[in-house]
């Protein structure tokens, strides 16, 4: 990574209120697979549609199959450097708050206190009956006790916490119910062709407007959910800068666009606004003592 860059980075955001928008490339270096990455966008993927979901038991279950196994692959990502980053940058007072298309809780894990979830998070399961809602590892314990050495097979791990497999493979597949009114149970999340519940997007919008500078980390604004913050803030006249690794739907909208990981330069733009911050303190001690 260039310094030339960490430092045009540093001179878009310097001295600004800045709200991040971050995508799964935040998360891709924690073991979390995505579906638009340099690596994977060429791979079909078939992920679940919320028609499908709530309408077709067969379809239902062959989710809840494929997400048992992918489950403890998911649960057990830790936060990397670019999670940590962000922590700090929030903790020093440089962030205002995070955004976040992400649904794996790892903002929180690193330490992050002010996370708006655009798309829920799969640390929960909700009735969709009776709204009831469980934390997902007591669920895995229901759906693996139902399903005895389901988890004992090679597969291949998929993004949002899944896993590849057949259809024909889980039509035996038992799917627990809500443990309050038996209902249907669904991961708290946006599935494809859902649209996000209006106090979510009130949230995000609340955020972005408290900033008046937009660092997008690791998204490539495929999904208009996303993508409608930086057309907000470009409407806005404010700064924004892309973290990517690869195009974004959102470059010609950008200030600045970095292509790396997001792993390798959120810490040093932390470090290198941490350095320009005490700079301006030991300036501004040093006139007062003259």
């Amino acid at each position: 990574m260039p310094a030339a860059s960490i430092r045009k980075l540093v001179d878009v955001l310097r001295g600004r209120r800045i709200v991040v928008l971050s995508g799964a490339g935040c998360s891709t270096e924690s073991g979390i697979p995505d579906y638009r990455g340099p690596e994977t966008r060429h791979t079909e993927r078939n992920p679940i549609r919320y028609r499908a979901f709530v309408g077709d038991p067969a379809a239902r279950q062959h989710y809840w199959a494929r997400s048992a196994i992918g489950w403890p692959t998911f649960a057990a990502a830790e936060p990397n450097d670019g999670h940590r980053a962000l922590a700090s940058l929030e903790a020093s007072g440089r962030i205002r708050g995070i955004i976040t298309q992400n649904v794996d809780r790892l903002h929180h894990a690193a330490g992050s206190t002010r996370v708006v979830e655009l798309h829920g998070a799969l640390e929960e399961v909700v009735c969709l009956d009776c709204g009831v809602v469980e934390h997902r590892p007591a669920f895995q314990q229901r759906l693996l006790a139902r399903n005895p050495g389901w988890t004992d097979r090679a597969v291949e791990i998929a993004p949002d916490g899944d896993a590849e497999i057949p259809r024909a493979a889980t039509q035996t597949f038992a799917v627990p119910g809500c443990r309050r009114c038996g209902g249907v149970l669904k991961p708290n999340v946006i599935f494809f062709g859902e649209n996000v519940p209006a106090p979510w997007v009130e949230e995000a919008w609340t955020l972005l407007g408290e900033g008046d500078a937009l660092l997008v980390a690791g998204s490539s604004l495929t999904v208009y959910s996303g993508y409608r913050f930086v057309r907000r803030a470009a409407q806005n006249g404010h700064p924004i800068a892309i973290v990517n690794l690869g195009p974004t739907r959102g470059d010609d909208l950008a200030t600045l666009r970095v292509d790396a990981k997001t792993g390798a330069v959120l810490p040093r733009l932390a470090h290198a606004l941490g350095r320009r911050a005490e700079r301006r303190g030991s300036s501004r001690a040093g006139t007062a003592l003259s």
